[in-house]
């Protein structure tokens, strides 16, 4: 039992109640088809490595299977901006990037037209559905993505998807769970319900966070004093 003279160890006293730290989560909307949610789940990671908080993960249907016929009202150049932006910004971040070979949503790029069968996206989106439900959401958005938009071609086949499953410690024939479908957009980040909208509103999120005092967890301060 602890005297009233006893102070607090570091890292376990914050905002919370009882001298507790509290850990600041957000909602995370986030579709195995969008590159910019690929893009953006490395720094996701990091941040929950770094930072005492915690993302709910929430994979959802893209918006080619969730609106129909919207790729039919965009403007003609968006899929050459969409393929410059993503390739730079790739670049920029020093992450593998290529067009997905098959594409998660069977469609035909020259007239819009998305098809009623859909063999890839589903059983994506289950998979990372079941993973978020085992504690592992983050891990495995950033290993199967990372296969999809990372330049493995026909990463479908063969042990690429059982592969990355693997990586995160989970069996992929276990990993079978009803879809969510309530989203916005994606990668869409909520907190406090704010949303984020973007790969490149990660750091607006970081920001806002830190005026609810967001704390770097004990362990990211030992290690920086030993380095």
């Amino acid at each position: 039992m602890r005297s009233r003279g006893d102070r607090p160890r570091a890292g376990a006293s914050g905002h919370g109640s009882g001298g507790i730290t509290k850990t600041l989560t957000y909602d995370l909307f986030w579709s195995f088809r969008s590159p910019y949610s690929y893009l953006v789940t490395p720094r996701l990671l990091e941040f929950e490595r770094d930072f005492d908080v915690k993302a709910n993960v929430r994979p959802v249907y893209p918006i080619a299977v969730r609106i129909d016929g919207f790729f039919n009202t965009v403007n003609s150049l968006w899929w050459s901006y969409l393929r410059r932006d993503v390739a730079r910004a790739a670049e920029m971040l020093g992450l593998p990037y290529s067009p997905p070979y098959p594409d998660p949503i069977a469609m035909d790029l020259r007239s819009g037209e998305v098809f009623k069968e859909q063999p890839y996206i589903g059983r994506l989106t289950r998979l990372g559905v079941a993973a978020a439900e085992r504690g592992k959401g983050l891990e495995l958005l950033k290993e199967v993505s990372a296969v999809i938009f990372g330049g493995i071609r026909d990463w479908h086949l063969g042990d690429h998807l059982a592969g990355a499953v693997a990586r995160c410690g989970l069996d992929l024939a276990e990993l079978a769970v009803p879809l969510r479908r309530s989203h916005w957009g994606v990668p869409l980040m909520v907190f406090e319900g704010e949303p984020f909208f973007g790969q490149d509103r990660f750091e607006t999120l970081k920001w806002r966070m830190a005026q609810k005092e967001l704390k770097r967890r004990a362990s990211v301060f030992g290690s920086q004093q030993h380095t």
